[in-house]
């Protein structure tokens, strides 16, 4: 019986300082800095599996949309998922089981997203996880200058058969005093300007460029929709970490 090599993926993950990277990763976006601190290795060592993982189209990089200075690296979870599980199949088709996905939340935890003006990225993220997680998670969005939901995220969000119209564009102070189990900028700028909030809860940072800044109407459309759909990717695997465990 002839025998395959094993895939790229399997090689790629096997090293230990990229299989940190990749586990920071899986959590939000970094900047390359951050990243040296969180898994303890030299900016050149870090730098270097950054390109490898680059390479490998697993990780992405992307200016600041703060300031276009800083550089944050992303992990593409859709397409790790995808080359992991076709590694699993290669193996043995039974390799590939059942997911965690029905299993319960338990406690109740409360997440908010923040975005600059809490009008389009924030809103979608509130009603999607909501949404996804069949009211198990009280969700929160506000921002560091809101400015009314925009008609467009409105507008995605019925395409996705998910009704925003009740949710409202919201500042920080009338947040202010609650805690929550996870605070998840989904802008550059909000991410500079967060406030802390109480309790014991991780600040997360997803990052996405803002799809109401483009003008042609086509490509803002294209752009809200896109947005919509990683972040239910992001979601997805939230709700998927907090259900075994992993996660807050």
């Amino acid at each position: 019986m002839k025998m395959d090599k094993p895939p790229e993926i399997l090689k790629l993950l096997a090293h230990d300082l990229r299989w940190q990277i990749v586990q920071a990763l899986a959590i939000g976006d970094y900047r390359v800095n951050e990243l040296v601190a969180l898994v303890e290795h030299p900016l050149n060592l870090v730098s270097y599996h950054l390109r490898q993982l680059r390479k490998g189209h697993l990780v992405t990089v992307r200016r600041s949309e703060a300031d276009g200075r800083d550089t944050y690296y992303s992990l593409d979870l859709d397409y790790l998922g995808t080359l992991y599980r076709e590694a699993g199949a290669a193996i043995h088709p039974a390799v590939i089981g059942g997911s965690e996905e029905d299993a319960a939340l338990g406690a109740r935890p409360k997440v908010l997203f923040v975005c600059t003006h809490n009008s389009a990225r924030s809103q979608m993220a509130e009603g999607l996880m909501r949404d996804l997680s069949d009211g198990q998670i009280e969700v929160h969005s506000a921002g560091s200058a809101p400015g009314g939901i925009h008609p467009e995220a409105i507008r995605t969000m019925d395409a996705l058969g998910i009704d925003i119209r009740s949710q409202y564009s919201k500042g920080f102070d009338e947040l202010a005093g609650q805690p929550f189990d996870a605070v998840i900028t989904v802008c550059d700028q909000a991410r500079e300007v967060c406030p802390t909030f109480p309790g014991d809860g991780q600040h997360i940072h997803w990052g996405f460029p803002d799809p109401a800044a483009i003008q042609d109407a086509a490509e803002r459309r294209q752009a809200f929709s896109e947005t919509a759909q990683r972040l239910s990717t992001r979601i997805h695997h939230f709700l998927t970490e907090l259900k075994t465990g992993a996660q807050l």
